[in-house]
């Protein structure tokens, strides 16, 4: 879940980046929450002392509005996301092994021997399989996620009458996990269909029986009804809030710990820093209900016969008793390589296009 967080995104997932060097003010957290819903992992601005001084800069400097702010993070985390496909595939495809029955295919998972089985007989384009409805999925979900967690923090902060203490830690903390968990929830459950088709195209491997995003949909809602283009929402929404709500509290906290300490450290290499650790922590945190509900995802799928039939706790227990604890952990390997690179790679698009649509 996703993560696909958060990840992304974590920017999550996915969010914040340094705006020009500039930072402070509602309007460049705007923008820098728009990175860290990506894939669940992000980057985002160094605050500086003044926030008269960063808001002034960042008007006369930017001219960049919410709008081009919108299209820069989407367009950042689908470049993120294409770049990291090959690694995102493997994990869907460690996850539900667990939903065969075979022997061979419960050993240890391998990433080398799973790409080369990959590039021999499916071809090297199949490690984007499902990067499309990917990136139509991801733009939405990035935009709804970071407008909808600055409004989300914004109510919160007037509530709590707590304007002057917003930085510090405890209504900091409970302000960034309770909006950052609300925005996640708004932005899967309006997105869920595609992420749905997203992992069942996937899965597929040599036989294809859904031939794209739009024979998908309509595959699915003919053969298992409306209701069936929501399999898994359940499990997605448990674990897609946690996973943004950690995701972007960890960031945070520890971006603004670090930069009260160290200052004159530059800016990039501390939002890399910390939006890498930001996605591992969530990632570890909320793994088990991803792999879940990507085994829910493809209940059905295909036509085949449902492996689970006792729920979300049933289908817990049936994992650690066929597969022991690490079942839960299946395919985690190559969802901790994806992290680091996931995060560069937005902070450097994210940067380009905002220069571009300044």
């Amino acid at each position: 879940m996703q993560s696909e967080a958060v990840s992304e995104s974590r920017l999550h997932p996915g969010s914040s980046l340094p705006v020009g060097g500039v930072v402070g003010g509602q309007i460049t957290q705007i923008g820098q929450r728009a990175v860290l819903n990506q894939s669940l992992a992000t980057s985002e601005n160094v605050r500086q002392n003044s926030m008269e001084q960063g808001v002034k800069e960042f008007v006369q400097h930017s001219q960049i509005g919410t709008a081009s702010q919108l299209l820069a993070g989407g367009i950042a985390g689908a470049v993120s996301k294409t770049c990291t496909a090959p690694l995102a595939r493997l994990t869907i495809l460690f996850q539900i092994q667990g939903m065969q029955s075979e022997r061979v295919v419960l050993s240890r998972p391998s990433i080398l021997r799973e790409a080369s089985r990959i590039a021999l007989e499916e071809g090297i384009r199949a490690f984007w399989k499902g990067n499309g409805v990917t990136i139509v999925h991801r733009l939405p979900y990035s935009s709804i996620s970071f407008f909808a967690y600055e409004k989300y923090k914004t109510v919160l902060v007037q509530l709590m009458g707590s304007e002057r203490l917003q930085d510090s830690l405890g209504i900091g903390m409970g302000t960034r996990l309770i909006a950052g968990g609300a925005a996640g929830i708004t932005a899967a459950s309006l997105t869920y269909p595609l992420d749905l088709v997203r992992t069942r195209l996937a899965a597929q491997r040599n036989i294809m029986y859904y031939r794209g995003i739009t024979h998908a949909l309509h595959t699915i809602s003919r053969d298992e009804g409306p209701r069936g283009l929501y399999k898994g929402m359940g499990a997605t929404l448990l674990g897609v809030g946690p996973n943004i709500a950690i995701n972007f509290c960890v960031y945070e906290t520890l971006k603004s710990s670090w930069t009260s300490r160290r200052p004159d450290m530059s800016s990039a290499w501390v939002s890399l820093g910390c939006g890498s650790v930001a996605g591992i922590a969530s990632s570890t945190a909320t793994f088990p209900l991803d792999l879940v509900r990507r085994r829910m995802q493809l209940e059905g799928a295909a036509g085949k016969a449902r492996v689970y039939k006792t729920g979300l706790v049933g289908m817990f227990r049936h994992i650690v008793q066929k597969e022991g604890l690490f079942g839960l952990y299946r395919g985690i390997l190559p969802e901790y390589f994806k992290v680091v690179p996931s995060v560069g790679i937005v902070f450097m698009t994210y940067e380009f296009m905002k220069s571009c649509l300044s």
